[in-house]
C-alpha cells in the first residue's frame, strides 16, 4: 500500500497535469473561435467560385481547360492528405489517416501508380511507416493557414495533372461539422468537378456577365483559382477540426484528472486514518503494559 507521501506526490502531478489541459482547452477554444469564422467565409466563396467556373465551361462549347477534361485512363493517382501537425486532439488525425489508408487499399489494384502529398506531421509520421515509396511531398501545415500555402501545392498538382504525371487526384481531410463532429472526407480535386451553375425560370442557363476577353483566357485563370481555393478551403476545414476536436480532448483530460484526483483524495484520507489508528493502538496497548 503506498504512504501518504507518494499519495500527496501523485495528486500534486495530477493538478498539475490538471492545469495544463485545463489551459489548452481554453487557448483551443480561443483559437476554435475564428478557425470556424475562416471556414464559415470560405464555403460561400469556394461554391460560388465553382457555380461560376460551371456556368463559362456550360456556356462556352467552343472553351475548355484541361484541369476539366478527365483523362482516358487512371493509371497515376494522387492523394493529398491533411491532417495537423500536433497530437493531444482525440481521434481526430488517426480517423483521416485511416481513412486515407482504407481508400488507398481500394485503388492499389486498380491504378499503376499512386503519389501521396503529405500536409501535416501526422500524416507524414502515419504513412512513412506504410507507403515511403509513394510519398512525393511532406510538409508541416503550420499553427496559421495561409492562401500560399494552397496555391503552391495547386499549382504542383496542376502542372503534374497538365504533363500527364497524374490522371486523376482527390483530397483527404477532415471537414468540420460541428465542435462535437469532425467526419474524414474524400472529395475529387482533378479533374474539376464544378458546382451546377445556377439557371433561371425556364431551365435555361444562367449568364448575367459579359465575357472579355474570351472565355478561354478566363478559364485559364478560373480554373487553377478554383483548385486553390478548394484547397484552401479543406485546410481551414481541418484547422477548424483540430481546434474543436483538441478542445474536447483536453476537456475530457480535465474531468478525468478531477475523478482521478477525488480518488486518491479519497485513498489518501484512508490511509491518514488508519496510520492514526494504528499510531492509537500502539499508545493503547503500551498504556496497557506499563499497568
Amino acid at each position: 500500500m503506498p504512504n501518504l507521501k507518494d499519495i500527496q506526490r501523485r495528486i500534486s502531478t495530477v493538478q498539475s497535469t490538471q492545469k495544463i489541459t485545463s489551459a489548452m482547452k481554453m487557448v483551443s477554444a480561443a483559437k476554435l473561435r475564428r478557425a470556424q469564422q475562416s471556414v464559415e467565409k470560405a464555403r460561400p466563396y469556394a461554391l460560388h467560385m465553382r457555380e461560376t467556373l460551371a456556368s463559362v465551361a456550360a456556356g462556352e462549347t467552343d472553351a475548355e481547360n484541361p484541369l476539366l477534361v478527365a483523362h482516358e485512363a487512371v493509371k497515376k493517382l494522387g492523394v493529398v492528405i491533411i491532417t495537423s501537425d500536433r497530437g493531444l486532439a482525440g481521434a481526430f488525425n488517426s480517423q483521416v489517416n485511416k481513412a486515407a489508408n482504407r481508400f488507398l487499399a481500394t485503388r492499389d489494384k486498380e491504378v499503376d501508380e499512386i503519389s501521396l502529398f503529405l500536409l501535416g506531421r501526422k500524416a507524414g509520421d502515419y504513412f512513412k511507416r506504410r507507403r515511403p515509396e509513394q510519398i512525393q511531398v511532406k510538409d508541416l501545415v503550420g499553427s496559421a493557414i495561409t492562401y500560399s500555402q494552397a496555391a503552391h501545392i495547386a499549382r504542383q498538382l496542376a502542372a503534374a495533372y497538365e504533363n500527364g504525371e497524374l490522371d486523376e487526384v482527390v483530397i483527404v481531410f477532415n471537414e468540420f461539422v460541428s465542435t462535437l463532429n469532425q467526419t474524414a472526407k474524400i472529395q475529387q480535386l482533378l479533374p474539376i468537378v464544378s458546382a451546377a451553375p445556377p439557371s433561371d425560370q425556364e431551365g435555361e442557363e444562367a449568364a448575367p456577365y459579359t465575357i472579355e476577353p474570351d472565355a478561354q483566357q478566363l478559364l485559364a485563370t478560373l480554373a487553377p483559382k478554383t483548385l486553390e481555393v478548394s484547397i484552401f478551403q479543406a485546410l481551414l476545414e481541418n484547422q477548424a477540426g483540430e481546434h474543436a476536436a483538441r478542445m474536447t480532448a483536453m476537456e475530457n483530460a480535465t474531468r478525468n484528472s478531477e475523478d482521478l484526483i477525488e480518488a486518491l483524495t479519497l485513498q489518501f484520507n484512508r490511509a491518514r486514518q488508519a496510520a492514526i489508528t494504528r499510531e492509537l493502538v500502539e499508545i493503547v496497548t503500551g498504556a496497557q503494559a506499563l499497568e
